[in-house]
């Protein structure tokens, strides 16, 4: 931990995982506020009016949260990754313009309008603007993972030998990328699962603690947060399974790494659902294998031939060349960490499994009117936030580190990326500061939400219903914050 490059990777990697906490759950949030708002407005129940509310609150507080977190992600590539910034800041600066002129200012507008439009708006203008806002978090993500897919197969450009520059040729290639076709729905269905399952652990955990005459309505928010989870997930293993055959087209060696396997399989490559080996994850002393699943994931086809990281490594060299530069990583040259690519990607799927089955668990446990009690169903309910934040991370690490030793697949490695002209210190300093920082926001975060949480949703009070003003009528009521 005393260069430059392994400084900066540890302090982008902290900050990033820490800001993506927020990313799908806002995402599933929003949908699912909108939603209750929409079912309120057709069925005039006070229960999902309260619901729309209380869910509101902790909305608010996790984009809050998720807008600070995220601006310091662009302030790094100017920081510690200026040569990255310098290669690819052609291609970069439409998708990201636009996704800050378009997208950013459609959420924060129309999310200020459904904050103080309570008592403004008429009722089915304002639910949609929790809808608009909802399609700001889609179009911010469209833009955000057609550039990370970029990084990933890049398309769309020529590379500038007199200015070292990849530069934009078409745009449409870059936004219809076919890593970002099958990124995208598998990224928005996985935030559709974390925002139910945060209503459901939340839910289940007022429904258990709170007065009884109160339990039917969080029984709904459960109902509605285990049908999204349910579906969800099942969206979610079929856009993997997509993104899965993309990732073995365009980058065979990340492939190879989500199994550790070293040697090219002819048919039939396993899956191992555990591994026990050495220390490297060259050789396995003990592993638990599913025949052929690997070559499906790989190919589609059970009887496939899957290419293996020696291989891969021959082909590689001869490619780009002998010597990347890449040294400190375990395999060394073309070969990411296997051990961190290997079980990220098993608890991924894992994890993202198990919150799939606690929302069908919880659909079956509360059928016909049935009402599970206890505080082991709280404690199930309330892990299921945490076991599918925990799988939505592990997959962005997965997708990130397969692709080591690339920051740009094929172009740019990682060491030849790190600004030149930062010292050790430097990124310690920041490293430090930004962790310390983050530190301060999780508490902040954590006490918001409890406190919220805590005090449940609030009594019904029907809120106004304005008309639209006739033009001669010039009063001018003072704004009013919804809560």
């Amino acid at each position: 931990m005393d260069s430059v490059l392994d400084l900066a990777r540890w302090q982008f990697g902290i900050t990033t995982v820490y800001h993506f906490f927020f990313v799908p759950l806002t995402i599933g949030l929003s949908v699912l506020v909108a939603v209750m708002e929409t079912i309120w407005l057709r069925t005039r129940s006070q229960e999902w009016l309260r619901l729309t509310k209380f869910f509101g609150k902790l909305f608010l507080i996790n984009i809050a949260m998720g807008v600070a977190t995220g601006i310091v992600q662009e302030f790094q590539f100017g920081m510690n990754w200026s040569d990255y910034s310098r290669f690819v800041g052609d291609i970069f600066g439409a998708p990201l313009a636009v996704e800050a002129l378009l997208a950013f200012f459609l959420e924060s507008t129309f999310l200020g309008l459904w904050i103080f439009g309570w008592d403004k708006l008429p009722r089915p203008l304002h639910a949609a603007c929790m809808w608009i806002v909802h399609l700001g978090t889609l179009a911010s993500s469209w833009f955000i993972l057609a550039a990370n897919s970029w990084m990933q197969h890049p398309v769309g450009y020529h590379f500038n030998p007199t200015t070292g520059r990849a530069e934009l040729d078409d745009f449409g290639a870059v936004m219809f990328n076919k890593v970002q076709l099958g990124a995208f729905p598998h990224v928005i269905l996985a935030a559709y699962m974390t925002g139910a399952a945060f209503i459901l652990g939340i839910s289940a955990v007022l429904y258990v603690k709170k007065a009884r005459d109160d339990r039917p309505m969080y029984r709904k928010g459960m109902r509605l947060a285990a049908v999204v989870m349910v579906v969800a997930g099942l969206g979610v293993g079929i856009s993997g399974d997509v993104q899965g055959k993309i990732m073995t087209d365009v980058q065979p060696m990340k492939m190879a790494a989500a199994e550790a396997l070293w040697t090219t399989s002819d048919t039939h490559a396993p899956f191992s659902i555990l591994t026990i080996g050495t220390r490297d994850g060259k050789h396995k002393k003990w592993a638990l294998e599913v025949p052929g699943v690997l070559s499906f994931l790989a190919t589609g086809h059970f009887d496939e031939r899957v290419q293996g990281i020696y291989n891969l490594q021959k082909q590689y060299e001869k490619t780009y060349g002998a010597k990347p530069g890449t040294s400190y990583y375990s395999g060394g040259d073309y070969t990411p960490i296997i051990p961190l690519t290997y079980w990220s990607f098993r608890w991924m799927m894992g994890l993202g499994v198990v919150g799939a089955l606690v929302g069908l668990a919880l659909l079956w446990l509360t059928r016909k009117n049935k009402a599970p009690s206890g505080r082991w169903f709280a404690v199930v309910a309330i892990s299921s936030p945490i076991m599918v934040l925990l799988g939505n991370s592990l997959g962005w690490i997965f997708t990130e580190a397969g692709r080591q030793p690339w920051v740009v697949f094929g172009l740019l490695t990682t060491d030849q990326a790190v600004s030149p002209s930062v010292s050790p210190a430097e990124v310690w300093i920041s490293l430090l500061g930004f962790t310390l920082l983050y530190l301060v926001l999780a508490v902040v975060e954590v006490g918001l939400l409890v406190r919220v949480v805590k005090k449940g949703a609030d009594k019904f009070v029907e809120p106004p219903s304005p008309k639209w003003r006739e033009p001669d009528d010039d009063r001018d009521k003072p704004l009013t914050f919804a809560y």
